[in-house]
């Protein structure tokens, strides 16, 4: 996935999490899928939150981008914000992913962007706009996460996620 230290956090957001003794890069990463996808966050706020993907070893049988791959890329880029919007005490758990793909892609990277629709105290719905490199839309998507509260084994995983 690339070296997570180009990820663009706000400073309040990466005090907020180091003074738990968590690695924010790494709590807020693509995880082991994205990693294997190829998947890099490169800004990250809940107010948007911007990666990328190669089309390149993402693809289904005709060469084209596969869906689930762009799914992967909107969940990936929708929970980050979600789990950026509920703070330190809320962890994001998808319950809802909508794509919709316009367009095909053989080669290259796409691009996704995910917006805020809602940003309420228990629920989350992001916006994810994947483009090809030219600026085409390929997929529009939409995320809504649940906002629960860190268990203590939530808790543990995230202080572990970087090692």
């Amino acid at each position: 996935m690339g070296e997570q230290q180009r990820v663009k956090f706000p400073q309040e957001i990466i005090d907020e999490y180091a003074a738990l003794g968590v690695d924010l890069p790494a709590l807020f990463s693509a995880g082991h899928l994205g990693t294997r996808m190829g998947v890099e966050i490169l800004e990250a706020s809940p107010e948007k939150v911007v990666g990328t993907m190669p089309v390149e070893g993402n693809t289904q049988p005709y060469g084209l981008l596969h869906g689930g791959a762009s799914a992967v890329l909107a969940e990936t880029l929708g929970s980050v914000g979600s789990m950026l919007h509920g703070g330190s005490s809320k962890i994001a758990v998808g319950v809802d992913l909508n794509c919709t793909h316009h367009r095909g892609v053989r080669s290259g990277l796409v691009t996704g962007v995910a917006t805020p629709v809602h940003r309420g105290r228990s629920t989350a719905t992001y916006e994810i706009v994947i483009s090809d490199s030219e600026g085409r839309r390929v997929c529009s998507a939409r995320l809504t996460c649940l906002l629960r509260d860190v268990n203590k084994d939530d808790a543990a995983h995230a202080r572990g996620a970087g090692a």
